[in-house]
């Protein structure tokens, strides 16, 4: 399948928590130009009061990839060297074909939200794009906006 088939959708998400564990959330935004040549944009947010900031930088692309109906070629930009690290280098597959352990044989973290994760990114033509975080890029500072008042409503 050629990606020019899908629509193209971009999807930025970052995550916020105060301590590790602690209060966290998590923003995305969607963007999509349709036809007409119209930008589209949603933002969605969320949060929980114990968790940890690489939860919340996986729930923020789950999330954005769970309001995708159809197949869709997506570039997803966040900050998470976690979240990019773990697809675009394969450790998180590699976790998974050995049973959720490490290569040192510890157990993996954030099973739960792989396995989310994981079945979207097959579902999906997905390509990630790292971004430094704090550093001014629009979206990724909105996202990073929105997940903080998400980690506020816990304090």
């Amino acid at each position: 399948m050629q990606s020019n088939t899908f629509p193209h959708v971009r999807i930025f998400s970052d995550g916020a928590c105060s301590g590790n564990p602690g209060p966290g959330g998590w923003g995305t935004i969607l963007q999509f130009t349709d036809a007409a040549g119209t930008l589209h944009e949603k933002e969605l947010s969320g949060g929980e009061a114990q968790t940890t900031n690489n939860r919340m930088e996986l729930l923020g692309a789950i999330h954005g990839l769970e309001q995708l109906k159809t197949p869709c070629d997506v570039v997803i930009t966040t900050d998470s060297r976690y979240l990019v690290d773990s697809v675009t280098k394969g450790w998180v597959y590699g976790w998974q074909k050995k049973g959720w352990k490490k290569s040192d044989n510890k157990p993996a973290l954030n099973v739960d939200l792989w396995e989310r994760l994981l079945p979207l990114l097959q579902k999906h033509q997905v390509t990630f794009h790292w971004v430094k975080g704090h550093a001014g890029h629009p979206e990724n500072e909105r996202c990073d906006a929105l997940a903080v008042a998400e980690r506020l409503k816990f304090d």
